[in-house]
């Protein structure tokens, strides 16, 4: 039997290599003879350049940038080729913050900035940003400031950092702006489809994890709506609701207005580099999975991005996740054939973070015990008496 495992990290706890190992190693104690692929993948978030730095045969770097709050923070990024993959998290993440106090209405994402500078002198003719697991919500602004381009107000002053500064906005100057940019690609890769603006925009849905509160929010998706429509006014088209602009506190529509980027989902940019398909036409079954899986796994996740290369090739899809929440069942009509959990008895986050990777290991023997007595469910009675 051949398998594909293409596994997401359990965010906190295993990379996205790590769970795979583990899954591979729970089937090779029930199936010894078996032939497992281990993919590394990931969406636009955590972990996105590792996994196509790992399939593309690229370099990791590191850079001293600024951070959310203007503060120096070491931020990785990866070269294969003239291909480089950023990481948005990297340098404007909300773990960056851990144990800081949230600034929504003057985090900036210009260290995005400052990373995409450094591909462009590293000779990059595409570059390609994973755009999740923010802790900003500018729009963009402080990446595009980075890269030369000048936000003013009314007076001429340059705005200071952060979304709430772009209700000010009078003046959009590009002049400045980085030329290299003018021969480079940029892809912004995401999971998400919301807006800009309103209640499903980079704001409301997406504030609250970053310190936004009812006091900020409707004043911070004003300052957002006001930039796109500055931005609308110079440039004559209407970026705020596009699918991906409001990913990782709007950073999706910035990349979009202001360098010309195209948005295409984290997980097929990533399962490309691996060259998924080709893996899965000699597969026998595909084993993927995630932390959590719930009713928003189906909304562009790793497993369910995995799932559909597997249908196209008609492969039996198995899912492995750390805990099945509400709404999870909703996987089974997006291309997962059958889910199981990790979690077997109630324990303290700390013992189950401790625990991860042999809980996995357990959980993945479970799953071939239970396609193993499948198996000899559906040989003939007499054959398997024999």
């Amino acid at each position: 039997m051949k398998i594909v495992i293409a596994m997401d990290s359990f965010k906190g706890t295993l990379s996205s290599l790590a769970a795979g190992e583990a899954v591979k190693e729970g089937f090779l104690t029930v199936f010894p003879d078996t032939a497992a692929d281990v993919v590394c993948v990931a969406d636009g978030g955590e972990g996105m350049t590792d996994a196509m730095m790992r399939n593309m045969g690229g370099k990791i770097f590191s850079e001293t940038v600024s951070g959310p709050l203007g503060e120096p923070v070491q931020a990785h990024w990866g070269m294969a080729g003239d291909v480089a993959v950023i990481e948005m998290a990297a340098a404007a993440g909300l773990p960056l913050l851990e144990g800081k106090l949230r600034a929504p209405c003057r985090s900036t994402t210009y260290g995005v900035g400052e990373l995409i500078k450094c591909a462009l002198s590293a000779g990059a003719g595409t570059i390609i940003v994973g755009l999740g697991g923010s802790a900003t919500n500018d729009g963009g602004a402080g990446m595009a400031q980075a890269l030369g381009i000048r936000f003013r107000d009314r007076n001429g002053n340059e705005l200071e950092p952060g979304g709430l500064a772009l209700r000010d906005l009078e003046e959009i100057d590009k002049k400045g702006m980085d030329p290299r940019l003018a021969n480079c690609t940029v892809i912004a890769a995401c999971d998400v489809t919301n807006p800009l603006c309103g209640p499903n925009g980079a704001t409301y849905v997406y504030g609250p994890q970053k310190g936004v509160n009812e006091g900020t929010a409707e004043k911070l998706d004003g300052a957002l709506r006001h930039f796109s429509e500055v931005v609308r006014l110079k440039t004559g088209k209407d970026f705020a609701k596009l699918p991906g602009a409001g990913a990782a506190g709007g950073l999706g529509f910035g990349l979009m207005a202001l360098l010309n980027a195209r948005v295409q989902p984290g997980i097929e940019t990533v399962l490309a580099s691996a060259g998924m398909e080709k893996r899965v036409q000699t597969a026998d079954l595909v084993v993927t999975g995630e932390g959590t899986m719930d009713g928003q796994t189906v909304n562009g996740k790793t497993p369910v991005g995995v799932a559909a290369y597997a249908k196209l090739c008609r492969v039996p899809v198995l899912a492995v996740a750390g805990q099945l929440k509400p709404g999870y069942e909703k996987v089974y009509s997006a291309g997962i054939d059958a889910a199981i959990s990790c979690v077997s008895e109630i324990k303290p986050w700390e013992e189950v973070k401790t625990d991860a990777r042999g809980a996995l290991v357990r959980a993945a023997q479970n799953a071939a015990r239970f396609l193993r007595t499948g198996q000899m469910i559906s040989v003939p009675a007499a054959v398997f008496k024999r």
